[in-house]
């Protein structure tokens, strides 16, 4: 304790604390240095690097925690005597960090008053406004305390309990916090006052609640059992609240001393470097979770990243929940199934599909509750979808789908990006290999052929480059697109003009089995199976269905784009190194439907909707989005999303509504 700063402050060196005081020394003031001599951009960003380090050296010695929050508490202690514009800093990583750390790792009274130091200079208008209703409102209730307390001892007395009883008023910030998350005012806030009963041993918690809830009208809701099931950090008590003297709505904790040393000292309490508390088994439950915590870290992308979902935990109040085999898991309040997924293994939560609360199908989305019974189905073909980040609450289960959706997409670009490439080499009549790319990547400042296969993918590297690189000798030229009248022709006139533009830009195209693709419109373009495939494949503005000639467009980030040849969007790409052949490839074991545009002008009466959606669902299609588009006295005009199997499909469905006496006209659109 005495020598934390030497290194930070001094010209001290580590070398110099291993002489003198031994290296086991050395290695916890080094555990406490900062970072200083780092090129970080931010406040932020060396905050959470400084952060990063201090939980590592943790993980292998706890006592270099102890002595960062003893550190931390004088620091706060003395915050007075720091420049005015720092004051507000430290208080804030204070109550964001420091104090939920020392509460996570069981250390309540050091939490307690690091929260209450900090809250006077984080917010020293809300600390005002508490303290000063807290104290009109000890004017009020003067004596209640002792009044609560002295019944308290007598009731227990007269069951032949005894009992430790101690009682006092809530902290300012633990008042604030609730009338925050409460969205409430003090005067709505009831139970401000918290008593504490201690026993000797466990039966006598039990016993102590039997008679508070038979001499005083309990709370519904307000009844916890930390005891049968203790917190992360060891925390073992019972809770509740009652109606107590004045109609006064009192907090009660029940415990035994050792429970109280541990909710007190918490990790300092469990004496890791000695012998175990005499008369009860103790456990690090606290520092285990640090040491998964530190899992979560070395994980990580950045400290940044990882401050963020500490925080995220350290805050959280918890939820408990079981597995189908009873099996039990802690979460932090606001968990859903996904958290408690990756909870029970990564691979669980990777590969999950859906989940049973209690017996019944919920959306992953719902939010868990104390005592759910959750089972997670899983599927092997499944993959964390990146939306699931902003559902899930814990830090290990954002950063391992954050971690898949990279790994994810480093894989289908990549596959993209050979696909290209391939299609580029025949084009120029060359043999593609990836130890062909190997040859090349000095000259195009990769490292790695993945590197490289990606930047192709993202359009961040033009395959005409690639080429040169790979041959460097060789006459290679880039394929020049059509002038806008060109090609306005040639879409003018589709079907007589289709092989002549084919010609134009180098583009061909493989139709599906169902429509009957010839020989020499093959080839061996892209394959393109839809959103489902195993590339990153987006459809442009009105879709785009098997049977229908299209293109692709390699967009930054988004993959493929793919248009209708006659999408009048084709117009705004003019770079041809951004056209790329594809060819429809439809897995006929698993079909797959794609969304397309109608617009359909019906005679405007009763019943025309139900008719429209009548013919649509009797051909197998289905409705993703109908909208009005005009609206007259005599005609309406509608805009339907349709999601079909292939373009014939799509032509018996327009077929069919235009068979239907209340349907003027049916067109598709491409937007």
């Amino acid at each position: 304790a005495l020598l934390h700063d030497t290194i930070e402050d001094t010209g001290t060196t580590r070398a110099e604390i291993d002489q003198l005081f031994g290296p086991e020394i050395g290695h916890l003031v080094e555990g406490l240095t900062k970072i200083k001599k780092l090129d970080l951009v931010t406040k932020q960003a060396e905050q959470a690097e400084n952060f990063r380090k201090l939980l590592i050296a943790i993980s292998t010695d706890i006592r270099v925690l102890l002595v960062k929050l003893a550190d931390r508490l004088h620091n706060m202690r003395t915050l007075d005597h720091m420049p005015e514009h720092k004051r507000a800093r430290i208080a804030e990583e204070t109550l964001e960090i420091y104090a939920p750390l020392a509460g996570r790792m069981g250390m309540h009274w050091l939490r307690e008053e690091l929260e209450e130091l900090a809250f006077r200079w984080a917010n020293a208008e809300g600390y005002a406004t508490v303290t000063g209703k807290l104290a009109e409102l000890h004017k009020k209730n003067e004596g209640l305390v002792s009044e609560i307390l002295q019944a308290l001892k007598d009731k227990l007395l007269s069951y032949g309990i005894e009992a430790e009883v101690t009682g006092r008023e809530k902290k300012p910030y633990q008042i604030w916090r609730k009338m925050e998350r409460k969205q409430i005012s003090l005067e709505q806030l009831s139970d401000i006052y918290g008593f504490r009963i201690i026993v000797r041993n466990m039966q006598e918690c039990y016993r102590v609640l039997g008679v508070v809830h038979t001499s005083w009208r309990s709370v519904p809701g307000r009844f916890k059992d930390y005891i049968s099931n203790p917190k992360q950090n060891d925390y073992r008590s019972i809770h509740t609240t009652i109606v107590g003297p004045r109609h006064q709505r009192v907090e009660l904790q029940i415990r035994t001393e050792i429970m109280h040393q541990i909710a007190e000292y918490g990790v300092a309490a469990h004496n890791l470097y000695k012998d175990q508390i005499e008369g009860e088994e103790t456990s690090s439950a606290s520092y285990d979770w640090l040491r998964r915590l530190v899992d979560t870290l070395l994980m990580g992308d950045n400290s940044e990243e990882f401050l963020e979902h500490t925080k995220l935990e350290l805050f959280q109040d918890q939820v408990f929940c079981f597995t189908p085999k009873g099996r039990l898991i802690a979460l932090p309040r606001g968990a859903t199934p996904i958290d408690f997924a990756y909870a029970v293994h990564t691979d669980v939560g990777n590969h999950c599909v859906g989940c049973r609360i209690n017996g019944h199908h919920r959306p992953l989305t719902t939010e868990l509750r104390n005592g759910d019974e959750v089972e997670i189905q899983t599927a092997e073909a499944q993959t964390p979808p990146a939306a699931w980040e902003s559902i899930a609450r814990t830090g290990k289960a954002r950063s391992t789908i954050r971690r898949a959706n990279k790994e994810q997409t480093r894989l289908k670009f990549g596959e993209l990006g050979r696909q290209i490439l391939k299609s580029a080499f025949a084009s120029a009549h060359k043999a593609y290999g990836d130890e062909m790319i190997q040859k090349g990547l000095a000259r195009l400042t990769q490292k790695t052929v993945d590197e490289v296969l990606v930047a192709v993918a993202k359009g961040e590297l033009k395959t005409i480059t690639v080429l040169k690189a790979v041959f460097p000798g060789d006459e290679l030229k880039a394929t020049t697109p059509p002038d806008r009248k060109q090609r306005n022709r040639y879409e003018s006139k589709p079907d007589e003009g289709w092989f002549n533009l084919t010609k134009v830009m180098g583009l061909k195209f493989r139709l599906p089995a169902r429509a009957s693709a010839t020989p020499e419109s093959a080839s061996a373009g892209v394959p393109i199976r839809g959103l489902r495939g195993g590339l990153p494949v987006d459809f442009g503005e009105g879709g785009a269905v098997p049977g229908d000639k299209i293109v692709g467009i390699v967009t930054p980030d988004r993959g493929i784009l793919i248009y209708p040849i006659h999408s009048p969007k084709l117009q705004q790409y003019d770079d041809m190194e951004g056209w790329i052949d594809v060819a429809w490839d439809i897995d006929e074991e698993n079909p797959e439907r794609f969304v397309t545009t109608i617009v359909v002008t019906v005679l405007n009466q009763p019943g025309t909707l139900a008719q429209i959606a009548q013919v649509i669902g009797d051909l197998d299609g289905n409705i993703d989005q109908l909208k009005m588009t005009e609206r007259a006295s005599d005609f309406t005009k509608m805009e339907i999303e349709l999601e079909v199997w292939d373009l014939e499909h799509l032509n018996r469905i327009m077929a069919g509504l235009k068979a239907k006496p209340v349907v003027s006209s049916v067109e598709r659109v491409f937007e």
